[in-house]
């Protein structure tokens, strides 16, 4: 039975959302802003989330974005806004698909079972712990001897990459095309200084690394 997360602020949507859910063998789990959605889905087994853009703490695709850091789990979007620029927005920042309210439950039930099929494996986790410091992929922080490290959005995203690949060799192209773009694929020396800078925010000794190690002439790789 899979669980539906829905982020939902408007009471009387969710409620019914939640019990046609559960009426056609759904679990379903109801929250009302990001910030709890984003709690929610690091602590719950949660399979797919239902998300309205238009949330009182924050914008939905934010919410979008925290979850992409950490998971691949389907989201689709219901959403009140029709604006293609929006449905780009929300498609490019991870969700896997976008209904514009109103919407039928049929389609929405539709819609889920096809994100259900497309699903790859849930062995994700939101948190990664190291003896030196605690990678927390769902909050976007880092914290190492009880205070949170300070990274640049550079930082994180290299950072990040390497953590979700953690103990394979992940290349100096890879990175610096997911990070920069396909016009830096060349450009080393960018990924030579910001490596450098993660190590001496990270690692107890950055003159011979425990963690982020280079694999020379090829790449990257993060050990635990």
């Amino acid at each position: 039975m899979n669980l539906v997360l829905i982020v939902e602020d408007e009471a009387q949507i969710a409620r019914a959302m939640q019990i046609n859910l559960h009426a056609h063998g759904y679990q379903a789990l109801t929250v009302g802003n990001g910030a709890d959605a984003l709690k929610a889905a690091a602590r719950q087994p949660v399979d797919i989330v239902v998300l309205d853009l238009g949330l009182p703490d924050m914008d939905g695709v934010d919410v979008i974005r925290g979850i992409r850091g950490w998971s691949n789990m389907p989201i689709i979007v219901l959403s009140a806004r029709h604006g293609s620029e929006d449905k780009v927005e929300a498609l490019d920042a991870g969700a896997d698909d976008y209904v514009t309210k109103p919407f039928g439950l049929d389609e929405l039930l539709a819609r889920l079972r096809a994100a259900s099929r497309r699903a790859g494996p849930r062995d994700e986790v939101a948190t990664l712990e190291t003896a030196d410091f605690v990678v927390d992929l769902a909050g976007k922080k880092i914290v190492k001897d009880g205070g949170e490290v300070r990274l640049t959005p550079t930082e994180w995203n290299i950072l990040e990459l390497l953590v979700r690949n953690a103990g394979r060799l992940v290349s100096q192209q890879q990175i610096l095309t997911q990070v920069w773009g396909q016009a830096y694929a060349k450009e080393t020396q960018y990924l030579r200084v910001y490596i450098a800078q993660l190590r001496r925010k990270l690692e107890r000794d950055p003159s011979a690394p425990r963690h982020l190690h280079t694999e020379a002439g090829m790449g990257y790789r993060f050990d635990p």
